[in-house]
Parts: C-alpha cells; sequence; structure tokens
C-alpha cells in the first residue's frame, strides 16, 4: 500500500497533480492515516484551532470546540463563523439568496439557458461571517430547505478510522 506524505495530499488538495499521479492515488487502497494526513491540512488552512472532525463542504466543518461548552460539536465555516449544532440544520443559519424570479435566474443562466422560475428556484446558501458561498440547492418553490448529510461521527470514528471520539458533553 502506498503512502504519501502531506506535501502530495496538499497537492491533491489543491488540484496541482498530474492527473495520472492522481488517477493512481484513487485507484489504490488509501493509506491508514490518509484522512487524518487531510484532516491536519485542512487545520493549518482555516483561522480557529477547535479541531476539525470531519469536512462537510468545501469550507464547511464539523468541529469539537475549545471552548465552552467544550467538546460541543458543531458547524463552522472555514472563517470562523459558527453555525450551531451538527445535528441542526446549518443552512438554516446562512444568509441565504433565492433566485425566483427571471432577471436573477438570468444572471447565471441567460437566455434560452434559462428555467421556469415558477418550477424551480436556486438557493445560494452565503456565510454570514465571510460572505462565502458554500452551498447550492435546487428545489421546488416552496420545497423545505434540505438537509443533506448527518454523519454518524462516533460510527465513522471507531469502526472506519479505529478512533474513539472524546465524549461530547450533555446536551440540554
Amino acid at each position: 500500500m502506498a503512502s504519501y506524505d502531506h506535501e502530495v495530499i496538499r497537492d491533491l488538495i489543491d488540484g496541482q497533480l498530474p492527473w495520472q499521479s492522481t488517477k493512481s492515488m484513487m485507484s489504490q487502497y488509501k493509506d491508514d492515516d490518509r484522512f487524518f494526513k487531510y484532516i491536519d491540512i485542512l487545520q493549518e488552512r482555516v483561522v480557529f484551532n477547535d479541531p476539525i472532525l470531519l469536512p462537510i463542504g468545501e469550507h464547511l466543518y464539523i468541529v469539537a470546540k475549545k471552548s465552552e461548552p467544550q467538546g460541543e460539536r458543531v458547524v463552522k465555516c472555514s472563517c470562523g463563523y459558527e453555525f450551531g449544532h451538527y445535528t441542526h440544520n446549518w443552512k438554516l443559519h446562512a444568509v441565504i439568496n433565492v433566485r425566483n424570479d427571471e432577471e436573477a435566474v438570468a444572471e447565471i443562466y441567460p437566455g434560452r439557458h434559462s428555467y421556469d422560475p415558477e418550477w424551480m428556484e436556486i438557493r445560494e446558501f452565503i456565510c454570514p461571517g465571510c460572505a462565502r458561498l458554500l452551498e447550492v440547492e435546487a428545489a421546488a418553490p416552496g420545497y423545505p430547505i434540505v438537509f443533506d448529510f448527518l454523519p454518524y461521527l462516533e460510527t465513522f470514528y471507531r469502526d472506519w478510522l479505529g478512533k474513539e471520539l472524546p465524549a461530547e458533553p450533555r446536551r440540554d
């Protein structure tokens, strides 16, 4: 099994590896510590020091808070903005831009590439802390905001990574 150092993983994340190297890495068994190398690199790139437990988007992470309540698992943007507990839909705490009229749709889908805003709307979820676009979803007007992902963190760490997560403090 091949093992890659942090520099190679960093280049992989940044899309700097030649395609043949990327393809080779994708096709091989993953080294046992790949996830933790990946997390180390992501941790270097964020402005907070709460340990990243799991990335859930390009700039979104589930972290274990170092501040009170210490160990609470929350969703944070790479800028440090906190969206609340990871079991709640972080999108409900984001700034939401809804493209639901022809003019707003034409900004990204001009002319014949457009769609009927009575049948679909585009929702853009933006970080209130740094104004970064974090997620986009297309849905029928009136459809509830989608909760994309609720991971079983303990199971992932214990069964897939072979490590136990520290217990999260009891929430009221």
